[in-house]
């Protein structure tokens, strides 16, 4: 007899069902597994045989064959041991057929029966929904599984649990959700003193998602301010917060069944790879830059950062996705993040100052920034010069306005854009508006298109730097609660670009 189960296989974000054939049939005694299995799924049978005899049951002396379709689709990852093991249970009549083929089963064996958490649970509990089925899943993913309000989710601490409760014997009730957890927002930025001009490009880069590099010598408050960008960006929306969660489910990062509403910060290493920073490895697992989908990747050090890992970032900057290409699979990811960067001026970090800059200025300085090529450089949108701290400023109380205040007005500014493109799907900030969009609603008024059509050819901006100057003076007016984009908002913009004058 030829039972069934179903699974799902990760590719990317995206979880795609796996129908789970078993056949107890006479002839040799043997266990295969077949369709493709990587190594964690064909050792799956040693752990299935010894849960089994952890609950006394001793498997029969036949062959035994487990078939995983589609064939062709590449199988990876522990998970399929609990599917594997409920179809065998079907198989040999100790579970009934109907109760294994209605639900999707992800899970991993232990020795004893325990049930192992395993990720990927909310893209499989997604899958299970859309086909009407119930997701069998260990208990300690089963907060995480719960919140797809379309799947009932039967979280087991064993697998006798779960044979327990498919017989009758001992029902399990349905998983709850995990806590929502609204994440660390004991970073102020009133902490920040002085940098007022710093400052308001933060609250430009939150309210519309521009991308944002500080230069500035070493203890100037570049890293400072780029850790207060989470207190000011609004909470991910329902929507958001689901496609975060896919991938930070896929990686193993929701901790307890929790979902945030902060948007993530990612702040890697400038000794990561590029497999850790764009995506890849044996897997094709996302990297630093899906990670942040939605929130803010920050790069310390910049052009410390290899070459190679700097140029690959253009292209997901400017489509929002990466494509990771391997022998054995091509993954797409969401990669639509806030990109805020630090640089020093040049290696020794005090080019400016003529009391502590090395002899080779100016060159070094020269040399160290032109680490950065001019197209990467020409898709920051906002280029600040943060000066050292005046001991005044340092010995002056905390002043301007909170995080929470900032964070008010970003999310007004927010607003007005989320009304403004309801009927575009693709954009949800300024910085996704290109095209003829862009032209209906960043039109300057005739003095702010003279300033800009004098300033695009004295600095030399490419096509892509008059857009983003566009883009910016856009969002400036709508922190300003204007609809016009008046000179003052153009002229604004174009003060973020000098840092890097021209742009051939």
């Amino acid at each position: 007899m030829v039972s069934q189960a179903h699974t799902v296989a990760f590719l990317g974000v995206e979880a795609r069902p796996v129908e789970v054939q078993c056949a107890v049939t006479p002839g040799m005694p043997a266990f295969s597994i077949v369709g493709l299995p990587d190594k964690a799924v064909s050792e799956a049978r040693d752990r299935i045989r010894a849960a089994l005899a952890a609950m006394t049951i001793a498997l029969p002396s036949k062959k035994i064959t487990i078939n995983l379709a589609p064939a062709d689709l590449p199988k990876e990852g522990a998970h399929f041991d609990l599917p594997i093991a409920l179809g065998l249970l079907a198989a040999l009549d100790i579970l009934p057929r109907d109760a294994v083929d209605g639900a999707v089963a992800l899970g991993e064996l232990a020795l004893d029966g325990r049930l192992m958490p395993v990720q990927g649970a909310l893209p499989a509990a997604m899958t299970a929904a859309e086909d009407g089925r119930s997701l069998l899943c260990p208990a300690a993913s089963g907060a995480e599984a719960a919140w797809v309000a379309a799947c009932t989710v039967i979280g087991a601490r064993s697998l006798l649990e779960l044979v327990q409760h498919l017989t009758g014997q001992a029902p399990i009730a349905a998983s709850e959700p995990g806590t929502v957890d609204a994440g660390d927002l004991s970073r102020d930025i009133a902490e920040v003193r002085g940098q007022e001009r710093a400052k308001r490009a933060l609250e430009i880069a939150a309210a519309g998602r521009h991308h944002l590099l500080f230069v500035g010598p070493p203890g100037s408050g570049k890293s400072m301010l780029a850790a207060r960008l989470p207190g000011i960006l609004p909470p991910l929306s329902p929507a958001e917060a689901l496609e975060t969660s896919m991938i930070h489910s896929i990686a193993g990062l929701i901790d307890a069944g929790g979902i945030s509403r902060q948007r993530p910060f990612r702040e890697p290493h400038h000794t990561a790879s590029q497999a850790a920073i764009i995506g890849g490895g044996r897997r094709a697992g996302p990297g630093e830059i899906s990670l942040a989908h939605n929130g803010v990747l920050f790069l310390d050090e910049l052009p410390e950062f290899p070459r190679q890992v700097l140029e690959t970032l253009r292209q997901p900057i400017e489509t929002g996705e990466v494509m990771v290409a391997r022998a054995n699979a091509h993954v797409r990811y969401p990669c639509r993040f806030l990109l805020a960067a630090a640089a020093n001026p040049c290696r020794c970090g005090h080019l400016c100052d003529p009391e502590r800059a090395c002899s080779r200025a100016p060159n070094c300085g020269e040399e160290y920034m032109a680490r950065l090529s001019g197209p990467l450089m020409d898709r920051f949108d906002l280029r600040i010069e943060v000066p050292p701290v005046s001991m005044f400023d340092l010995e002056r109380p905390p002043e301007g306005d909170s995080s929470a205040v900032v964070a008010a007005r970003v999310a007004d500014a927010r607003d007005r854009q989320t009304a403004r493109f309801a009927d575009h799907p693709g954009c949800r900030t300024n910085a996704d508006a290109s095209g003829t969009l862009l032209d209906e609603i960043a039109e300057p008024d005739t003095e702010g298109k003279a300033l800009l059509l004098r300033a695009a050819d004295r600095l030399g901006l490419s096509a892509r730097g008059y857009h983003r100057v566009l883009r910016v003076a856009r969002t400036i007016a709508d922190l300003d609660g204007e609809d016009t984009l008046r000179r003052a908002h153009v002229a604004e913009a174009l003060s973020f670009r000098i840092v890097g004058a021209r742009e051939d």
